[in-house]
């Protein structure tokens, strides 16, 4: 069973594109139906999330607390070492973690947990070595189809629709 669920930002939960204004404000565009399942995973079924990014933005923190994500670290360099220490905290096996990621930085956490996701148009060596790659690129539903994924390999995917 799957207990912690970890997301990567840039082309996972975005659409990889980072845009700037006249004035240096960043701009990110997130998926609503993502958002969704994400807040269903977190608020009624009550499971753990995780943020964990190479790069640092204030919107994702804005965004992280929408959703109700567990944790939130960014400018992170080693991710599967943090993800790790999270899961000790938890007293969670890599094994009961799923993770998605698009980029050669989430490689070494990808291989560590129990399920691996890369989205449609992650980097093939991404997607070489995850355990399943979505029909859905980064940003236009890839996490939506992975929580989905994952409440219908535990049998649970009516949780998620019983709710409406």
């Amino acid at each position: 069973m799957i207990k912690l669920i970890v997301l990567d930002v840039d082309g996972t939960m975005t659409n990889g594109q980072i845009i700037y204004d006249e004035t240096g404000n960043e701009t990110k565009s997130f998926n609503v139906k993502d958002g969704l399942a994400i807040a269903v995973w977190t608020k009624i079924l009550n499971k753990k999330c995780a943020i964990i990014t190479g790069r640092i933005s204030k919107i994702v923190q804005k965004r992280a607390k929408e959703l109700n994500i567990t944790y939130t670290h960014q400018g992170v360099k080693d991710k599967l070492k943090l993800l790790q220490e999270i899961c000790a905290t938890e007293n969670i096996k890599l094994d009961e973690v799923a993770a998605i990621g698009d980029d050669l930085n989430d490689l070494s956490m990808l291989k560590a947990v129990g399920i691996s996701y890369a989205p449609k148009d992650a980097a093939k060596q991404i997607k070489k070595i995850a355990t399943k790659t979505t029909k859905k690129s980064g940003g236009d539903g890839a996490v939506r189809e992975m929580i989905e994924h994952i409440l219908k390999q535990e049998n649970s995917f009516h949780k998620f629709i019983d709710i409406w």
